[in-house]
């Protein structure tokens, strides 16, 4: 039976209101509206499985269910999703929020394969794609596979350029830069070379890991202009990461800069270091 125009357009008003009232922080009255969204979408006449998917998982995420339940939900949302829509980004979020279930259980190896089912060859778009593999970064960190943790959040940092999420294409970005500044290596090959020849391994050997200084530097000239629109802010870790590659790389490029903006600068720390 076609669904009618009536639930549908309700259905929309509901999510809409549903949404806002997260945006809002108000989880209580969202839960509620969540429920009567539930309710129209397991209508018997009007069955939207994917819309029923989608709140299911969202009501698991906001404790609507006994703890002990989530998992089990959410895998129970994302078999739904994935027969319904593979490869699309509720498909790609569904797999991301299972993942961090696990993860958050120390479950490190079974959030990574979940993860690994994200990808451009099967339809997920860059958002997701990026989102994914910045997960995959900090998972490996923890397992200490820092060679493999370095590529993907430098994958990550690749998709996330290609989308409006600056937020997050920075994060990437600074996480991949946290981890480069202890390994410098001028033989070391260049990350795109290392993604272009990776192979599966168990894990790798963090005793050849080493990141070549023109990765460093492409990276970091691509980020300045956007952290250094803003110098205010107490807890500036990220101008320190930029002041510790110019001594490590002898580039003085930016903290020429800094020094000239100085006045902006609010964390003491990094101003001490400008001083020095």
């Amino acid at each position: 039976m076609p669904k009618s125009t009536d639930t549908i357009d309700k259905i929309n008003d509901l999510t809409l209101i549903f949404k806002n009232l997260l945006s809002d922080g108000k989880t209580d009255e969202a839960l509620s509206i969540s429920q009567k969204i539930l309710q129209e979408a397991q209508s018997i006449e009007q069955r939207n499985h994917e819309i029923e998917a989608w709140i299911r998982m969202e009501r698991a995420l906001l404790g609507a269910i006994d703890v002990e339940k989530i998992g089990d939900e959410l895998r129970w949302c994302l078999d739904r999703i994935e027969a319904i829509s593979p490869g699309s980004t509720l498909h790609g979020l569904a797999l991301l929020n299972l993942s961090s279930w696990h993860r958050n259980k120390d479950e490190y190896m079974m959030s990574l394969v979940l993860l690994s089912d994200i990808s451009i060859e099967k339809g997920h778009g860059n958002e997701v794609v990026g989102l994914a593999r910045l997960e995959s970064g900090r998972l490996l960190i923890q397992m200490e596979d820092l060679e493999s943790a370095s590529r993907h959040l430098w994958i990550s940092r690749k998709y996330l350029s290609e989308t409006s999420m600056t937020a997050e294409c920075l994060t990437s970005s600074l996480e991949w830069l946290n981890l480069s500044l202890d390994v410098i290596n001028t033989d070391s090959p260049s990350m795109n070379d290392k993604i272009e020849n990776a192979k599966p391994k168990i894990k790798s050997e963090n005793s050849n890991f080493g990141v070549n200084p023109v990765d460093i530097i492409e990276l970091i000239d691509e980020i300045f202009p956007i952290i250094s629109k803003n110098l205010s802010g107490e807890g500036r870790d990220d101008l320190g990461l930029i002041i510790d590659a110019t001594t490590l790389l002898n580039e003085n490029k930016w903290i020429s800069s800094l020094r000239e903006r100085k006045s902006e600068i609010q964390d003491p720390r990094i101003v001490a270091a400008l001083q020095s």
